[in-house]
């Protein structure tokens, strides 16, 4: 099938051509067709798998046709997308301009915080018929009266999984009252535990659509995924070995914490290897422009939280190395899957010091695989004894992070307590400080990756290429909570 096949208008084809998309991925092929009939739609789908195609792409087709047929108030707006970070609302955003760019009457713009409210204020004014916010910023920006949802048709909620984590679910349920019981709702979510459910049966009509791709317990085909035993103190030097080989053209390494993130830049800049940092201590012009070279080609690594890689989506990206391993299995699989997207090959590494077997353990169960174990390099451990799928061993999980003692306050990453931490201000308290300064990371775990082989051409992966696949473009990353934005709100820091 291609996208030929999905009765789309000729603008939007043409679009998706020049993106270099002729083939939908399975979402997109099941939910495109049910999404252009007007069903409400419930969509189970992880990050890579082509999501924001699979809604972006018909909504602009269905807005254009009803605003053939019938009249709209000016400057209406007729489509929100919630979604929880701001990484991934301005994906979304760049996605509706590049599918939609031969419909010029579509007018779009996104929200969110951790920058001054004033030039969105502006565009809102001028009038845009998709708004793509985040949770806090929309409901700052609809309490002072310049965002109107009455006339939305079409409510995208997006990672609602994702919502859940970050404590933006009563946010959520204070948003829906504002919105027409009449309307088009598309929902979804990587995973579907309990609570999620309940919210989807309130918000969906009865009966809607349900699409299911990928479930989160699995891992691409196209990821070769590896782990190097490795004592701790050993991590940067095998990082280090590891990028001299040049075949390497864009990696993503994964740190549990920001002062991690920050430490291993610092180290690959004093042995003369480029990198950047992106987590919810940076700034957001300095995100945006990392992650902009990061595209580019001009940086080559880029270190970063689980929070702050939501929002990565990069068509070459070849390697992800997990330098820490994380405690949760799920953040896992969403890590390596920034790889290995839409049919291009991709290699994932996992370095696991002894504290973190017991986290692959409960990976290799979660994916039901075997990661296979890379011994050829010179920081092999042989006092690091490999985790087996089938094996009887009980290894005790450690307290805090990689069996750190779990510290007082939070802190990104801890095991536990829910914490905060704001912009630069310990103990997550809110920030007071205005303009363009970023939220703080709401505390997570960090996530693991594997993949390799015993050759050198075979244990650093090929990279592949990129495949005929469709509108790939989603982006997934998780920015910081409620810290102080510019408009000197406690609330809206997204």
């Amino acid at each position: 099938m291609t996208f030929d096949d999905l009765n789309l208008i000729d603008p939007i084809l043409k679009a998706l051509k020049e993106e270099g998309y002729t083939t939908p991925t399975p979402i997109q092929e099941q939910a495109i067709p049910h999404v252009l009939e007007g069903k409400d739609l419930l969509g189970v789908a992880q990050t890579g798998t082509g999501k924001t195609a699979a809604f972006t792409v018909p909504i602009l087709q269905v807005l254009h046709r009803t605003a053939q047929v019938s009249n709209h108030a000016p400057r209406a707006i007729r489509c929100l997308v919630l979604t929880p970070t701001r990484e991934l609302a301005i994906q979304i955003n760049e996605s509706f301009g590049a599918y939609g760019r031969h419909l010029s009457q579509i007018r779009h713009t996104v929200i969110f915080g951790g920058v001054g409210q004033n030039p969105q204020v502006a565009q809102l004014k001028r009038g845009v018929e998709v708004l793509i916010a985040t949770p806090g910023r929309l409901l700052d920006l609809m309490n002072q009266g310049f965002v109107d949802l009455r006339q939305v048709e079409v409510f995208v909620l997006d990672e609602a999984d994702r919502m859940l984590d970050m404590g933006f679910i009563n946010d959520i349920k204070r948003i829906l009252p504002k919105l027409p019981a009449k309307r088009q709702t598309l929902f979804f979510s990587a995973t579907m535990p309990g609570q999620i459910q309940e919210l989807a049966s309130t918000i969906l009509r009865p009966n809607p659509v349900r699409v299911a791709v990928t479930p989160v317990s699995s891992t691409a085909d196209t990821v070769t995924q590896s782990v190097y035993l490795v004592e701790t103190n050993d991590k940067p030097a095998l990082l280090r070995h590891i990028l001299e080989d040049k075949g390497i053209k864009r990696v993503l390494v994964f740190t549990r914490t920001k002062h991690g993130a920050d430490k291993v830049v610092k180290a690959l800049a004093a042995n003369q290897i480029q990198a950047e940092a992106i987590h919810g201590n940076k700034s957001q012009n300095h995100r945006q422009r990392a992650l902009s070279n990061f595209k580019a080609g001009s940086t080559r690594v880029l270190v970063a939280t689980d929070i702050a890689a939501r929002g990565i989506d990069v068509d070459e990206l070849t390697h992800v190395i997990n330098y820490e391993i994380p405690n949760e299995p799920e953040t896992y699989v969403h890590r390596i899957g920034r790889t290995g997207r839409a049919g291009a090959f991709g290699t994932a590494f996992s370095f696991v010091e002894d504290e973190e077997r017991a986290y692959l353990q409960d990976i290799q169960k979660l994916i039901s695989r075997q990661i296979d174990v890379e011994a050829e390099h010179p920081f092999t451990s042989g006092r690091i004894k490999p985790v087996m799928l089938h094996g009887n061993e009980r290894i005790i999980r450690p307290k805090g992070p990689a069996g750190r003692p779990a510290r007082s306050g939070p802190r990104e990453g801890g095991n536990g307590g829910g914490g905060r931490s704001g912009g630069g201000q310990g103990g997550g308290r809110p920030s007071s400080q205005g303009g363009g300064r970023p939220s703080g990371e709401r505390s997570r775990p960090a996530a693991p990756a594997g993949g390799g082989h015993s050759d050198t051409a075979r244990r650093f992966g090929s990279g592949g290429a990129r495949v005929n696949v469709g509108g790939n473009r989603e982006g997934g990353d998780q920015g910081g909570r409620r810290r102080g934005d510019a408009g000197g709100s406690r609330r809206g820091s997204f």
